[in-house]
């Protein structure tokens, strides 16, 4: 067992330090003394979070200063700026620690690989392509993804490799070893679409707030992609929840048309969590007395979190709670709060046991002209009621169902239907997978 997790997190050491070939990779920038030293004092940074932050003051018996300066010589070695990235990120993650890593600054362009991947079960799999890229014609929903960029896909490493490609070093392709639902195995090499951006924005206002605005742009169009939707089916209601970003007023006022039906779907599935206080309030809705949602152990003594009901106006009816392996962090806190206090049922996939309580510190160097970026770093775990932690572990549902790749493929929700069976409903599940049409981001 402990020859299996040396191994595994050797890997893992490797591939965010990886140095693949470069032809493959996006924007690959030479390192210079000036990129060198400022990939080192973003590394000092990332230490000084850590020693100042981090909620065990032992650092799970880690070396922090061994491990700092045995990652200042990796920077000292990188040739590229992605491998100094590469290194900062492996250096935080020894902690083993899903809420404690590094944001890199922005790149002057955004990447679009032209599909989406998810974890079912111990599976992942194609589940959305992008029409006009080159995705469209090679892979498709219900494809599973054996290996990608060369790795191995599993669970375990599936949120580090995503982490990976994403931020620290995207591509300007990728290399898939797709399984069909036939069966067939096959190699493929898929373009991303790659739209280049200015690499010095102007937030003076100077240039007429073109640059301004161009922000403010993204931020409407993310803050659509992730707005609360939900469908009133006569005694039923369905919530889809993206994330945990709520004020009180606005969770009340969903709650406040939940009442109005017998049963309540709360869909947590890809949601990735979010604010605490949203968590607090959405619990507070649903129960007639104050509840402890957990205990925090941090390096001082900490307060429980604590949920205040709202009394006589909360939701008694009928909850069902939907998650899948990308609910993350309050999305596993409040489906396993709901199991712990017998108040609903819980149908899905295992969540990702990646719960810690965390705080973002930012950074930046520079000027005139700056890069800005950031850190969450653990400042708290939290124990639940039965005294266990969700961090590595998740929540297992009461009904575990996973859709299969017939199901990817042909558009299917069998966990969405499932529970409108539960709530005394009969609805197709090519019918439930249409009820909240995905929705990508303008590129």
């Amino acid at each position: 067992m402990l020859e299996r997790r040396i191994l595994r997190m050797a890997c893992i050491a490797a591939l965010l330090l990886a140095a693949l070939p470069s032809a493959t990779l996006l924007s690959q920038q030479k390192m210079d003394s000036f990129n060198r030293d400022r990939a080192r004092a973003i590394l000092h940074d990332a230490y000084d979070n850590v020693k100042k932050h981090y909620y065990d003051p032992k650092f799970h018996g880690l070396d922090l200063d061994a491990r700092f300066h045995q990652y200042d010589e990796k920077i000292g070695d990188a040739s590229s700026i992605s491998q100094s990235f590469g290194a900062i990120a492996a250096f935080l993650d020894g902690l083993n620690d899903s809420h404690t890593f590094f944001t890199p600054p922005s790149r002057p362009y955004r990447v679009d690989y032209g599909y989406r991947i998810q974890m079912y079960g111990n599976d992942c799999f194609v589940t959305r392509v992008r029409p006009g890229t080159d995705a469209e014609s090679k892979v498709h929903p219900g494809d599973q993804v054996v290996g990608y960029n060369k790795f191995a896909v599993n669970r375990a490493d599936f949120w580090k490799m995503s982490y990976y490609f994403s931020s620290l070093a995207p591509q300007k392709g990728s290399m898939l070893e797709i399984r069909d639902p036939s069966g067939q195995l096959r190699q493929l090499t898929i373009d991303a679409k790659v739209r280049e951006m200015k690499k010095v924005l102007d937030l003076t206002g100077q240039d007429g707030g073109g640059d301004i605005w161009d922000l403010i742009r993204e931020e409407e169009n993310s803050d659509h992609v992730v707005r609360e939707r939900w469908v009133d089916a006569g005694d039923v209601m369905v919530w889809k929840m993206p994330e945990f970003f709520m004020d009180d007023r606005e969770v009340d006022r969903i709650f406040n048309d939940a009442r109005k039906h017998k049963t309540l779907i709360l869909d947590l599935r890809g949601n990735p969590g979010g604010a605490v206080v949203t968590l607090d309030r959405m619990l507070g809705n649903l129960f007639d007395h104050d509840l402890k949602i957990a205990d925090r152990v941090g390096r001082k003594e900490m307060k429980p979190e604590i949920a205040k009901t709202r009394g006589g106006d909360i939701f008694t009816g009928q909850l069902i709670v939907l998650v899948d392996s990308a609910s993350a962090s309050c999305s596993e806190l409040f489906p396993r709060v709901i199991q712990l206090e017998h108040r609903g049922t819980v149908i899905g996939d295992r969540t990702a046991g990646a719960v810690m309580e965390a705080r973002r510190y930012g950074g930046s160097q520079g000027t005139d002209t700056k890069i800005f970026y950031g850190f969450s770093i653990t400042e708290a775990d939290l124990t639940m009621k039965d005294g266990t932690s969700l961090e590595h572990i998740g929540v297992t549902p009461d009904e575990l169902i996973i859709p299969t790749a017939k199901d990817l493929a042909s558009g299917s929700d069998p966990v969405l239907a499932r529970a409108f069976e539960r709530a005394g409903h009969k609805v197709d599940p090519v019918a439930a997978g249409k009820m909240f049409p995905f929705e990508w981001l303008p590129n």
